[in-house]
């Protein structure tokens, strides 16, 4: 039969490639061959069909599947859809009939396709939407993220508590092949080691004490989909094991199961945690941690991107308004000095709690600098007061206290644009020309030491 749908295929112009055994089957679709359909028997001398499902379609993930067997039935049937198969045919066939479907298989790859070129140019994701931000860090971070979307590599998403890691997982998930499938995800640091597995993989009526029925686990729930690991840095090692296992092999075991069940499902993992510096201490397997950081991402904090925070600010004042029936008309100056000042430990969900405790407070108006709290406003009005002289009996030079403040100001303006004059220009709305004469007037040098500079901050 192989012998003879490679004949006829091949006499349609397909370029067709055969493999008789799972195993050799297994090493092309590991190694850099791409398909646009496979032809894929259940019972294989050296294994079951079934099982390079997954395979195929992490190595192939656009590729159509057409299964065969002998002994059809419609379980085979239904576990061969959800694992993504085109079609079923049940042995002996049509080979006319077979050929049809075949073409239909590889139309309907074409179309979808097309399908995905011109959505992927219409389409702005919802999540993507919900990213609000304009500087470079989030530009760079969001245009690598869609470039990696449409591949069914794992990812890391790294930062900090609160940067927004799900929502750049559930970008990369809606642009990608696999939008029209389920986007699953699981705190593994809010469960315990036991529920967690159970959580993750499902049990077996009966496996422990409260197991009163079967349970799908999200595995299972995110087949065909992506499977959002939150936290996974807070994983215990025992289900380090088990999760390299199921990324690895495609397979997985309910708890109190002992048959392997296939799993379509891409991962996408994130951690606020330095995975590299727990592998060293071997709080983390080294093998699971090159597994999820094939393709990795660094979420960067809201005090890297302080650009953003009108924008947020704005954003967060709106949708709260529409949610809590309020009418706030914005933030004054002063307010947004403070923001802008603060450093912001719990990046934007801090920003956006705060955002939402003064709007139901305030209720309506303006948000001035006496609605913030003191944790915000404390540090401008320490600038405020700083910024009060003490005049001495016989008072003090101006000209001299004004020099003195231009040369601060100018030299903190090179210091952050690595004395490039042409961007300290830019940062003082100063003409280059005018900068650099007075650079020279006032005789400033770039210091041979960086800690001639570190009081700067503190004298502005």
């Amino acid at each position: 039969m192989r012998s003879v749908l490679f004949r006829k295929l091949s006499q349609k112009g397909y370029h067709v490639i055969t493999s008789r055994m799972f195993q050799e089957a297994k090493s092309f679709l590991l190694g850099s061959l791409k398909i646009d359909l496979a032809i894929v028997d259940i019972k294989l001398p050296d294994g079951q069909g079934l099982n390079l499902m997954p395979l195929i379609k992490d190595s192939n993930p656009k590729a159509e599947v057409i299964i065969l067997t002998g002994y059809g039935t419609i379980e085979l049937a239904v576990n061969a859809s959800k694992l993504g198969a085109f079609h079923f045919v049940t042995k002996p066939f049509d080979l006319n009939a077979f050929l049809d479907i075949v073409e239909r298989a590889l139309n309907h790859k074409s179309v979808l396709e097309e399908n995905r070129t011109l959505k992927s140019h219409l389409r702005v994701s919802k999540s993507e939407k919900q990213i609000i931000g304009k500087s470079q860090e989030l530009n760079n971070l969001v245009k690598l993220a869609k470039r990696v979307s449409d591949s069914d590599s794992t990812v890391l998403i790294s930062g900090e508590s609160g940067t927004g890691k799900e929502l750049i997982a559930k970008m990369i998930h809606e642009n990608s092949a696999r939008l029209e499938g389920p986007f699953v995800a699981v705190n593994c640091g809010a469960l315990s080691e036991d529920l967690l597995e159970s959580e993750l993989f499902g049990h077996k009526k009966g496996s422990f004490t409260g197991a009163v029925d079967d349970r799908k686990g999200r595995f299972c729930l995110a087949n065909n989909g992506t499977l959002f690991l939150d936290e996974v840095g807070d994983m215990s090692p025992r289900l380090q094991v088990k999760v390299l296992r199921a990324i690895q092999e495609k397979v997985y075991e309910p708890v109190g199961g002992q048959t392997p069940i296939a799993s379509n499902t891409r991962i996408i993992a994130a951690t606020h945690k330095n995975l590299e510096k727990m592998v060293k201490s071997g709080e983390f397997r080294e093998d699971l941690y090159y597994r999820l950081n094939v393709i990795p991402l660094l979420m960067p904090a809201l005090r890297e991107r302080k650009s953003d925070i009108p924008l947020l600010v704005n954003h967060f004042i709106t949708r709260f308004n529409a949610q809590k029936n309020r009418s706030i008309a914005g933030a004054s100056k002063e307010v947004f000095e403070c923001l802008m000042a603060h450093h912001w430990p719990g990046n934007i969900r801090e920003l956006e709690n705060l955002i939402e405790r003064m709007t139901i407070i305030k209720s309506s108006g303006q948000i001035n600098f006496e609605d913030l709290p003191k944790t915000y406003s404390k540090k401008r009005q320490a600038e405020t007061d700083s910024a009060e002289l003490s005049f001495p009996e016989g008072g003090v030079d101006f000209n001299n206290i004004v020099d003195d403040f231009e040369n601060k100001i100018i030299l903190q303006a090179l210091q952050k644009t690595g004395w490039n004059k042409n961007q300290a220009a830019i940062l003082l709305k100063l003409n280059r020309t005018t900068l650099i004469e007075k650079i020279k007037k006032k005789g400033l040098k770039k210091p041979e030491k960086v800690d001639e500079f570190l009081d700067l901050d503190k004298s502005l």
